[in-house]
């Protein structure tokens, strides 16, 4: 057993990150997420509004959704497997936390005055399709497609690609560098590095060790645990049962079309043996068209 918890499993990640003692981390973390653009100083946590726990959805899905004091929504979460339409996903949640903030009634008072929604979603074992594998974070807003310029600044989503974060302890330029650093090699470390400190990072390891478990705790993390290998083992043997299928599908498709062009060479060295043969016998150029199917080109060049 490990020094400390993987944070990337349900009791762990409800643990660090969605408890009034773990408050202090989820601030640090989403401030070093949107430094230079928000400061939040205090949360509220709100309702669980989605939790997935099925491996058709490609992987197990855990979220916290939070607030801030000028009403800024967050929801956090994590996607350990890969999911066909996890984008479609994020639009239709970050919209409905969007649309869930209209008044049932005096909208003309209101006037869609919208307060902020962000999704900020940990890709533990999968790349967004089309993002380049040398950058790990993907932050995205509505901008104008031509000049780049933001369009507005109060729907947001914050893609962090665990996969493409592969620097190491003496190249964390960066506070989120620290974070995700240890994040990412938790379950490795046998005490607290001292280039991960601050009141942050003390609590983060405070709480993620495994020695401070109470035995119903433990149980409750080895159980989320086991979950996380056997979901883990399921689609890794459904990546391979694939890569398997492709292959022989592949191989198969490969002896077909080497098989049709065989055939299409065969047929194609008769009709010009046949052309010669009809041009040595003076047949018109329009009848040696019909039956062998070659161009006028073709033919030219033979009888040349």
């Amino acid at each position: 057993m490990t020094t400390y918890i993987d944070p990337f499993v349900d009791f762990s990640f409800k643990r660090l990150f969605a408890t009034d003692e773990s408050k202090p981390i989820l601030i640090g973390l989403l401030n070093s997420i949107f430094k230079g653009r928000k400061y939040i100083t205090a949360i509220q946590y709100g309702k669980n509004e989605y939790h997935g726990e099925n491996i058709d959805e490609g992987g197990v899905v855990f979220d916290i959704t939070c607030t801030d004091v000028d009403g800024s929504k967050f929801i956090i979460e994590i996607q350990r497997g890969y999911q066909k339409n996890f984008k479609e996903r994020a639009l239709f949640y970050t919209s409905r936390a969007i649309s869930e903030q209209a008044p049932k009634g005096g909208r003309k008072d209101w006037g869609y005055n919208l307060t902020e929604v962000y999704l900020v979603a940990f890709l533990e074992d999968f790349n967004l399709p089309d993002s380049p594998r040398s950058e790990y974070v993907q932050d995205i807003c509505l901008a104008n497609r031509y000049t780049g310029r933001i369009f507005h600044d109060k729907l947001g989503f914050v893609f962090i690609e665990l996969l493409n974060f592969v620097k190491k302890e003496d190249e964390l330029d960066r506070e989120l560098d620290k974070w995700l650093y240890a994040l990412k090699h938790l379950t490795e470390f046998s005490k607290r590095p001292e280039y991960l400190s601050g009141p942050e990072f003390d609590q983060l390891f405070n709480l993620a060790k495994y020695a401070n478990l109470t035995k119903e705790e433990r149980e409750m993390y080895n159980a989320s645990l086991k979950y996380k290998w056997d979901n883990k083992n399921v689609m890794d043997y459904a990546r391979t049962e694939g890569r398997a299928q492709g292959i022989a599908e592949g191989k198969a498709e490969g002896k077909a079309e080497g098989k049709a062009e065989g055939l299409i060479e065969g047929e194609h060295k008769k009709a010009v043996e046949m052309a010669y043969e009809m041009l040595a016998d003076n047949v018109p150029i329009d009848k040696i068209l019909k039956y062998t199917r070659l161009s006028i080109e073709e033919i030219e060049a033979l009888n040349s």
